[in-house]
């Protein structure tokens, strides 16, 4: 009997979609076209032609993992059918958010990018210390400074807004029409945030 020996000749689209899903893994962020085209060292019609084969490839029903699109980018989620069981690896009692974080993360959700100092100025108290953990929590990030030497900036996560159930920032209610006091908002954030084991 003889060994048959397969040889693939491998095909470019393919290699920047392992590419593409390799920076999609390491990401903690979603990532834009623009991103994606930067990091692979492709032109951007590369990298959407590839991101097609990505999607394909990891459709729902056909991998424990998708590709969506979220907060102007792409990035690797658990299928629906594997929530489940996601969940229950992921489930441990947190220490729950204080007033003063919720209070600091619907600034950072509403206003970012954010600064620290500006942060501060909104709440009236220093706020270093919240921000820190909101970061350290994974749901506020770096967005970069603005000039050279200027305050770091933040803004709220993607983990953020898969804790509260959005796909973007832009589903967040417009402060004018809540119609409510600071208290109330701080209130609901906690209460969705308790739900959803923030």
């Amino acid at each position: 009997m003889t060994t048959r020996q397969l040889y693939v000749i491998d095909n470019p689209a393919d290699a920047l979609a392992r590419t593409l899903e390799a920076l999609l893994v390491v990401s903690s962020r979603p990532l834009t076209i623009k991103d994606l085209a930067e990091a692979a060292a492709e032109p951007a019609e590369r990298v959407e032609t590839a991101i097609g084969l990505v999607a394909s490839r990891l459709r729902e029903g056909r991998s424990g993992i998708v590709l969506e699109q979220v907060a102007g980018g792409y990035a690797l989620r658990a299928s629906r059918d594997a929530a489940e069981a996601c969940s229950r690896l992921v489930e441990r009692p947190a220490p729950r958010l204080s007033p003063a974080a919720l209070e600091t993360l619907a600034i950072v959700a509403y206003t970012g990018p954010v600064s620290r100092p500006e942060i501060t100025r909104s709440r009236g108290v220093v706020s270093d210390s919240i921000v820190a953990g909101l970061v350290e929590r994974g749901l506020v990030e770096d967005a970069g400074r603005p000039a050279e030497g200027g305050a770091i900036r933040y803004r709220a996560s993607a983990l953020f807004e898969r804790v509260f159930g959005l796909t973007s920032l832009s589903e967040l209610p417009r402060l004018d029409e809540l119609g409510e006091t600071s208290e109330d908002l701080r209130g609901r954030l906690e209460s969705v945030a308790e739900l959803r084991g923030a």
